[in-house]
């Protein structure tokens, strides 16, 4: 049995073609009734419209690319603990996607290999996406926003590090959510609060250290340079850091990772040396991952709305809202709400 083709549904549905393919690529201005006819004979007939000839027919590939850092999303699966931020992306802008009739493409992209920029290029020519989702540290690249201007592509930052107007961005306060949360160890009772920074090539990172600092000094505790470690993200950077602050004479009594998967490798440092989390010490993360409701005790964290993030920026994109504002010199800025959630990880510190 032949293919069905775009021409059987305008015969049958009685419309011209153009018609059929305003209203398969979800274009407006199309009326109600003639929108349900088409859809109607295109159920009937079993029709699916074709990506390549939806492509040859218009500007569009119906295409949104999502650039992800190579680096550590292959470090998160060697580790066996899943990239659950990719797999968050991957839900808030797939689900937009579908209702829309895009496709999702999601590209890793090595920020320290040499030929970079010519990998970069080669992909946009290849692609031609409508629009690129650029994560962390993708969004603050200046070799990929460079490229992505030359090919007139638009693209949305998330959670970038640079607030200079340098393209749309979507994001979240990353240095108000730290804050908050290290007020909350603190108003638990605890003084002596440690800390482990993130990927020092992430934006978030430093805005996270940041607002720890800044509530450190608010409140007037001490800030001893060994309670500060540096991690990058994984579990196994979690658990070493962990396993030195919690061998250090004044050890601290609570500690604050800049992500869940660092977090639970504290809590694992702490049964490892024989401690009680929340009992010794007090164990809290960023991101609420689904890690964080199911491990023992569950953890303590700042919910950071990916899965809404990805699917604005999606929905940006598809909608043409980032051509608009680009043309007008106003890049958009979408600030999401952060949640700290409060679990068993954290408790008052110990009785002297």
């Amino acid at each position: 049995m032949a293919s069905v083709t775009i021409y059987d549904v305008a015969a049958r549905a009685g419309v011209s073609i153009k018609t059929v393919s305003r209203v398969m690529n979800k274009e407006p201005n199309v009326r109600p009734a003639m929108r349900d006819r088409v859809l109607e004979a295109a159920s009937a007939l079993d029709y699916s419209p074709n990506l390549s000839a939806r492509s040859l027919a218009g500007s569009r590939s119906f295409v949104i690319a999502v650039f992800v850092d190579a680096a550590l999303t292959i470090d998160h699966w060697r580790s066996e603990r899943g990239a659950d931020y990719l797999s968050r992306i991957q839900l808030g802008a797939t689900l937009q996607c579908r209702d829309a009739g895009y496709h999702l493409l999601i590209e890793l992209i090595d920020h320290d290999a040499p030929r970079v920029r010519q990998e970069v290029a080669a992909l946009l020519a290849a692609l031609k996406p409508d629009g690129v989702i650029l994560t962390p540290p993708s969004c603050d690249n200046e070799t990929v926003l460079e490229l992505l201007d030359k090919a007139g592509t638009p693209y949305v930052r998330l959670g970038p590090e640079r607030r200079d107007g340098v393209g749309p961005r979507v994001h979240m306060d990353d240095f108000a959510a730290a804050r908050e949360m290290t007020q909350h160890l603190a108003s638990l009772g605890h003084r002596r609060i440690g800390f482990i920074v993130g990927e020092p090539r992430y934006g978030a990172s430093q805005a996270r250290h940041g607002g720890y600092l800044d509530a450190m000094k608010q409140l007037d505790l001490p800030v001893a340079d060994s309670w500060v470690r540096q991690g990058d993200f994984t579990f196994q950077s979690g658990l070493d850091q962990a396993k030195a602050l919690l061998s250090l004479p004044d050890r601290p009594t609570a500690i604050f990772a800049s992500n869940d998967d660092m977090a639970l490798g504290c809590l694992a440092a702490a049964a490892e040396l024989g401690l009680m989390a929340p009992g010794d010490v007090s164990v809290a993360g960023f991101d609420d991952s689904p890690s964080a409701r199911f491990s023992r005790p569950q953890l303590t964290t700042v919910r950071q709305p990916v899965v809404e993030m990805a699917s604005l920026a999606t929905r940006l994109l598809i909608s043409g809202v980032i051509k608009g504002s680009a043309s007008k010199g106003e890049p958009l800025d979408e600030l999401l709400p952060f949640e700290l959630i409060h679990r068993a990880s954290t408790a008052p510190p110990p009785s002297p």
